[in-house]
């Protein structure tokens, strides 16, 4: 029996189930990410404590250490709020889950020339999502390939049991976990276009590359929750319906793959 859906046609629906990840276009108008751009441009020159703290005093050799990734901006600025519960996005992310979607958590990446990747990952060990998975979308700002640093998914991995994590090397991610992917997978490059969003499955296996352009890779990200789950990594309350109020699903504090000892509440 097919699902009913609101905007996604049902190849749309299976792609997504088969391959754990799904691009699609006209989700913003080119206004819509022309103010997300504006917005992090005048952001990307403040300090602000707890979610964008960059080097502005002085002048540095790591571009992450001016450009870091601002976490949780729509717990500061409207305009992030306003986006991450995009009427078009919590639409998609409606059939994607067969029921509403929860909003979690926003992320803006700057991802400059010369900066490191992230090292392959999967997000629901982070967000611990219970019963159910997270599920992201994450909004091409620039146009994204593999010479700036685009997202890299490993398909069919959706289904891919959550691991513990091995160390990633520093020399080349930001990030210190790496997960390897299954014997004969390969990642490949999320190729998209300004304004594209790709969403992708909680247990997919996915990450990025160093930025290798002249040109910056920069990225809204959003993190949601289906709406009948219980339980979340406590980073990722206050969660969020459509209108704005306000969910406070449990803390899930189960630990993951690695035991209770393995600290998971690095912030994605």
């Amino acid at each position: 029996m097919q699902k009913q859906t609101r905007v996604l046609t049902q190849e749309q629906l299976q792609l997504f189930e088969t391959e754990g990840y799904l691009i699609v276009k006209g989700l913003f108008r080119q206004e819509e990410v022309s103010e997300i751009e504006a917005t992090f441009e005048e952001i990307s020159h403040s300090i602000v404590p707890g979610h964008f703290e960059p080097v502005l005093d002085e002048e540095v050799v790591e571009p992450l250490k001016r450009y870091p990734r601002v976490m949780h901006p729509h717990r500061f600025h409207p305009t992030a709020m306003k986006y991450m519960l995009h009427k078009p996005v919590m639409d998609v992310l409606a059939d994607l889950y067969g029921e509403p979607a929860l909003a979690a958590q926003s992320m803006f990446y700057y991802k400059p020339p010369g900066s490191r990747g992230q090292a392959l990952h999967q997000d629901n060990f982070y967000l611990q999502v219970e019963p159910g998975n997270c599920i992201a979308a994450w909004t091409a700002i620039d146009a994204s390939n593999e010479e700036n640093g685009g997202l890299l998914v490993v398909p069919k991995t959706s289904d891919y049991a959550l691991v513990c994590p091995e160390e990633a090397d520093s020399n080349e991610s930001f990030t210190t976990h790496f997960v390897k992917p299954p014997k004969d997978s390969k990642a490949l490059p999320a190729i998209m276009d300004r304004g594209d969003v790709l969403f992708f499955n909680g247990n997919l296996i996915h990450g990025s590359y160093r930025n290798k352009s002249n040109r910056f890779r920069r990225a809204f990200i959003c993190h949601y929750a289906n709406a009948s789950a219980a339980k979340i990594g406590a980073f990722y309350r206050p969660l969020f319906r459509e209108d704005g109020t306000e969910v406070n699903l449990d803390v899930n504090s189960n630990g993951g793959p690695c035991g209770v000892e393995f600290d998971t509440a690095y912030p994605h």
